[in-house]
């Protein structure tokens, strides 16, 4: 990589880094400054070649905001932090409901299991299976306990992959053919107590139009239903079944059907050299019991063969502290691309107390992890500055909400495109008011699961973000840009725009359903 293609030069506050981000072609130069210049220094670069800006920003600040319920609680050093208590109990009583559901879901299968069994003649078979039953059950509950430990390294059951998958989809599918069922009985139940009403008011009817004595409701004969009862009994069965037999096609034929989606993008503030530029984008790899290194490489060989000019990675490298995330950036490293491979951190990442690892990695590998920082990067002479954070958090730990993107506008170019590496697309409202034009996010998975009723789609993303899969553009913030295009800084050609990648790898459960994992290849077009 020469000076035409990209050029590098770094600022930081916390501590050097001496390894490179691209080809040992590109130049890296790292000078040391008091924190209070740090500002000074961003502002009067000029952009010009040979020079970039690396930066790290200032720590966060929280705020509390008001009209929120909180109460004042003190830490071991005697200091004040408010908790929010209706954040907390409405977040207690989802992880209730949710371990309710569970462990009804589960001592329904086992009743069904035993009322099943009970009538074999044979009592080998009858007692085997339900042994195999309690030790399959046991095994789950081991594999998915491993599961919850991210930030521990070590298993409860070693080589438990096959387990893993299967608790997985155990899991999720008991649970979904549980409340499938559930609300089959529970629609019989209603349509049973309707056909009462109406035949008690056909009855009291015929009794007020005669003269006849009035007959007394428990003289009148019920007869049930034959074609009602054959018909709730059979859709009961499907409605337990279909989420077993959904898992399972989900799991074999769409987790690992990897598809290339080609979107153009179409950019304010974009410089005539940068307009169909590529960028190839992979995130959320979870590399783990779901996700083999093989299936890793098999990405990566697919998205090399795009031949795009950056190559980023938006978080999620593993799911757990016991995930091989070596092997992962292994992998990783096989990216090729004229800029070179950057990446940001995502949530599983703090989850397994992985960021610190996951940055040495990329260094050792010749890429570069950005966290809450910032390099300025040359296309056919014209620069751009892309920006990487870790996983933004909405809430503190207390529930208080907090604003994402803290302490970010130093890095925020205004001579420029910026092009923004954030795990967690819920900073898109924050990063559109700082002026970003491009977001590049993960996180969602595009929910794994996503069902069309009626034309409209539902995804369980959509309770976390209104950002579920694919390209969104809100205004951008007025002043973003001092760069003038002739006939591009009108206000409908100023809009920030996200992509949100729908990842690789799964969580939960091994399974997509109307979300195939994705290979983005975002291609920057002139606003």
């Amino acid at each position: 990589m020469n000076c035409s293609n990209a050029v590098y030069f770094a600022t930081r506050t916390r501590k050097a880094d001496a390894h490179s981000p691209g080809s040992h072609e590109l130049s890296f130069i790292l000078t040391h400054n008091p924190a209070r210049e740090l500002f000074s220094r961003i502002g009067s670069l000029d952009g010009s070649c040979g020079a970039s800006s690396y930066s790290s920003s200032a720590p966060r600040s929280h705020k509390i905001r008001p009209g929120t319920v909180h109460a004042k609680l003190r830490d071991d050093n005697g200091g004040k932090y408010a908790v929010n208590w209706a954040w907390f109990l409405l977040r207690s009583a989802i992880g209730l409901t949710v371990l309710t559901t569970l462990f009804l879901s589960q001592r329904f299968w086992y009743r069904a299991i035993w009322r099943v069994t009970s009538r074999w003649q044979s009592v080998r078979l009858r007692v085997a299976v339900r042994l195999i039953y309690i030790l399959a059950i046991v095994l789950i509950i081991l594999a998915t306990a491993d599961g919850f430990r991210m930030g521990h390294h070590g298993r409860l059951v070693p080589n438990s992959n096959m387990i893993t998958v299967f608790a997985g989809l155990w899991f999720s599918s008991a649970v979904f053919a549980y409340l499938a069922v559930k609300a089959v009985r529970g629609l019989e139940r209603v349509w049973t107590w309707l056909g009462k009403m109406r035949r008690a008011n056909r009855v009291e009817r015929a009794q007020s139009g005669s003269h006849a004595a009035p007959v007394p409701p428990a003289a009148v004969e019920m007869l049930s239903d034959p074609s009602r009862r054959y018909f709730f009994r059979a859709a009961t069965a499907l409605a337990g079944a279909t989420p077993f037999l959904s898992a399972v096609y989900g799991f074999a034929a769409e987790r690992l059907n990897y598809r290339v989606r080609r979107v153009e993008v179409p950019l304010a503030n974009l410089a005539p050299a940068l307009d169909g530029m590529q960028i190839v984008q992979l995130s959320d790899i979870h590399l783990s019991g779901y996700m083999t290194r093989l299936d890793v490489r098999r990405a990566v060989e697919m998205a090399n063969e795009l031949g795009a000019d950056l190559a980023v990675v938006t978080g999620d490298f593993i799911t757990g502290a016991s995930d091989p995330l070596a092997d992962c950036i292994d992998e990783i490293r096989q990216l090729r691309a004229p800029l070179g491979v950057w990446g940001c951190n995502g949530n599983h990442e703090i989850y397994a107390r992985a960021e610190d690892a996951a940055q040495q990695l990329f260094a050792e590998t010749g890429m570069k992890l950005l966290r809450h920082e910032n390099a300025q990067l040359a296309f056919r002479g014209a620069k751009f500055n892309l920006i990487g954070v870790d996983y933004q958090r909405e809430r503190t730990s207390s529930g208080q909400k907090q604003q994402m993107l803290p302490s970010l506008q130093p890095l925020v170019r205004r001579d420029m495109p910026n092009i923004l590496l954030s795990h967690n697309p819920n900073t898109f409202n924050r990063a559109a008011e700082l002026g970003i034009e491009l977001s590049l996010a993960g996180h969602t998975h595009g929910g794994q699961i996503q069902v069309e009723i009626l034309d409209h789609r539902l995804s369980p993303a959509r309770f976390i973000t209104d950002y579920i899969a694919g390209l969104y553009q809100r205004p951008l913030a007025a002043g973003a840009s001092e760069l003038l295009i002739p006939g591009l800084n009108s206000p409908e050609h100023r809009t920030a725009k996200l992509y949100v990648n729908r990842g690789l790898g799964t969580v939960g459960a091994p399974v997509r359903l109307g979300v195939p994992p994705e290979i983005s290849l975002l291609v920057l077009r002139r606003a």
